[in-house]
């Protein structure tokens, strides 16, 4: 059984890393997008962060993308615009990560040898940290959230994840969908919770899509 809180109806959305530092981050895209090339995206699309041989950084301009681990396909973590891939991965000797379009998105890449080079140019040094910063924030916000904890834990918290996706994406992709291919749980365990969720008023779901969280899950199943 689920407890419920006394928590106030505005603290729906779960506790977050610091927000996005999108005038950072932008400014970083509008110095590398002189020089860099457009890629033509569909939802789904797999991009690596190596082309022929060559490491890359990649623009986020439109839409939204998921990291998923190459070895078994989960789904590590997902960003939608503007963002900039490659930076914080680049000393990374394997490539255990790929890219995903989860829509029509707008993607650029620049060898990420040329975008280091802009960076220490335009001495983009502190917006580059701030990018870092967030990134790690969101690494270790995931990954302390979804490591040793009980199905409904690692659930609620996708769940709230979910939401914060962009609509178009999300109205795509079944609630059950989203959680199975970020976490190792069962088809089956990841229903039943989601059932009583939406019986209890928690979520409203229409075939299986996620329209919205109607007030704070509750900590404790």
């Amino acid at each position: 059984m689920m407890e419920t809180q006394n928590k106030p109806a505005n603290t729906i959305k779960c506790d977050a890393v610091k927000p996005k530092p999108i005038a950072d981050i932008e400014l970083i895209i509008h110095h590398l997008n002189p020089i860099s090339n457009t890629i033509l995206t569909s939802p789904r699309q797999v991009i690596n962060y190596s082309q022929n041989g060559v490491r890359q950084c990649f623009l986020l301009r439109k839409g939204s993308v998921s990291l998923y681990r190459i070895s078994d396909g989960l789904v590590v973590n997902s960003e939608s615009a503007p963002y900039v891939f490659g930076l914080s991965n680049q000393y990374s000797t394997s490539d255990y990560l790929s890219i995903r379009t989860q829509e029509d998105s707008e993607i650029s890449m620049i060898p990420l040898i040329e975008a280091n080079r802009i960076i220490a140019h335009e001495d983009l040094w502190k917006n580059l940290a701030h990018l870092l910063m967030y990134t790690a924030g969101r690494i270790y916000e995931h990954s302390a959230k979804m490591l040793a904890q009980r199905s409904y834990d690692v659930i609620r918290f996708q769940l709230y994840e979910l939401m914060e996706e962009q609509t178009e994406m999300r109205m795509k992709t079944t609630a059950a969908n989203y959680i199975q291919s970020r976490t190792f749980l069962s088809r089956s365990s990841i229903m039943k919770i989601l059932a009583q969720l939406k019986l209890g008023g928690y979520i409203v779901t229409e075939r299986g899509i996620l329209l919205s969280i109607e007030r704070p899950i509750p900590l404790k199943y």
